[in-house]
């Protein structure tokens, strides 16, 4: 046995040029019939369009910072940080193999990331280094542990080999980090200007 139907209230086609009443056949039905349809596509697609464009960039970057992972955020501050340590340097040769070249200059850090990561962002454990010696010669930390001492002294690089306390990032302490040395970067770029 089925129920009967229970009868749907009429609705006026949304068809500028018809406008017709019908009697909806499914759900969300809007026109009367796929002619009309057919002649309000377009209109659909520019309201869709403007609605989109309304949205705007704000709130689009806020949908996409409420969805970011906290690795994201993570390699944001790296990067900050990076950009701020090879800007420091800029004047330094590398710090293991002493030598000024055009090419490419890397972030060193002294104690790595992977092993000691509560010194990630470590003013003084990282120094402008080239890449050839950053990444074909893992570091070169012979030679980078001599130039240290040279630059901060032994008592602090004895400091940077000493044990160290795990750190624990929030999300907010890597946006105030990445914040904090994005401005430092922008300062000593004006400063060098």
């Amino acid at each position: 046995m089925t129920l009967p139907s229970k009868p749907r209230k009429p609705k006026t086609c949304i068809n500028e040029l018809c406008r017709a009443s019908f009697e909806p056949q499914r759900l969300g039905q809007k026109v009367c019939s796929p002619s009309c349809g057919l002649a309000t596509k377009d209109v659909n697609q520019e309201k869709a369009r403007k609605a989109l464009a309304d949205v705007g960039r704000k709130e689009l970057r806020a949908a996409k910072e409420r969805i970011k992972p906290k690795g994201q955020y993570m390699r944001e501050a790296q990067t900050a940080f990076n950009a701020w340590v090879r800007e420091r340097d800029a004047k330094l040769p590398c710090i293991s193999c002493g030598r000024h070249h055009q090419g490419k200059y890397d972030a060193g850090h002294y104690r790595t990331v992977g092993s000691n990561p509560a010194l990630r962002f470590e003013p003084l454990n990282c120094h402008r280094q080239c890449s050839p010696c950053n990444t074909h010669k893992s570091g070169d930390i012979v030679n980078y542990r001599i130039e240290l001492v040279k630059r901060i002294g032994a008592e602090l690089v004895e400091w940077l080999e000493g044990p160290h306390e795990a750190k624990r990032y929030t999300i907010e302490d890597l946006k105030a980090i990445a914040a904090e040395y994005r401005a430092k970067t922008r300062e000593l770029k004006r400063a060098a200007a």
